[in-house]
């Protein structure tokens, strides 16, 4: 006998198969794209899964008003360049002052065990701050969408990786990563500090302007041989 829990979760045709789990009580656009990611998810056919892209980016165009004429749901190249420029603009600053190297030399000396514990404190800072600013600022409202290994916001790890590649690439081209002689631990603590002006630059590079145009950089369907 089946009991009545087990019940609710059959179809009411009788087919016996778990119904579609309810629609949540206060929908929105985020619950909307997710139902539509879902779905090209699960359909076969190559026309069927371009229905539905251009369904979602129907969607993402959709004209909004107040906070939703702020939301950000795309990451795309532009967004990449938006990064690079805002890094470049806040770490540029930091490139001619000493105090870079004063700061990176006492992250150096300052150790427990041998561990530089303030060099780690200080990463761990630029990852939260980075997160922080992005998603609880309220700059904008960004919506997290295909995230890497279903956890990890693109987003926020392109940001990082932006910021850090050029913080360290500066830092170099201009002379200033091995000058006076460092140890090893001292250029990675001058990268550390400028990489945390141009987290902070990179992030504003990318969600200030908005919306970027161009094509997202989600999930890449690899159908080959669908029509």
């Amino acid at each position: 006998m089946v009991d009545s829990d087990d019940g609710e979760a059959r179809r009411a045709d009788g087919s016996g198969e778990p119904a579609a789990a309810p629609p949540p009580g206060d929908p929105d656009i985020d619950d909307l794209l997710a139902k539509l990611d879902a779905l090209r998810d699960t359909v076969d056919e190559g026309h069927e899964r371009e229905e539905v892209r251009q369904t979602i980016s129907l969607v993402e165009r959709m004209p909004g008003t107040g906070a939703l004429a702020e939301r950000i749901t795309k990451y795309t190249t532009r967004d990449l360049a938006e990064s690079f420029v805002g890094a470049v603009l806040f770490a540029l600053p930091l490139l001619v002052e000493g105090g870079v190297f004063e700061i990176a030399a006492w992250f150096a000396a300052t150790t427990v065990a041998g561990v530089p514990v303030l060099l780690i404190g200080h990463v761990g800072f630029v990852f939260l701050a980075t997160a922080g600013l992005l998603y609880y600022a309220d700059f904008r409202q960004i919506a997290i969408r295909n995230p890497i290994f279903g956890l990890i916001p693109r987003r926020y790890v392109g940001v990082l990786l932006v910021s850090l590649a050029t913080a360290s690439a500066m830092l170099l081209f201009w002379g200033r990563l091995h000058e006076g002689d460092p140890t090893a631990l001292e250029r990675v603590g001058r990268i550390a500090v400028v990489w945390a002006a141009a987290a902070f630059g990179a992030g504003l590079g990318d969600i200030l302007p908005g919306e970027s145009k161009g094509e997202d950089l989600g999930k890449f369907d690899l159908d080959i041989g669908d029509d």
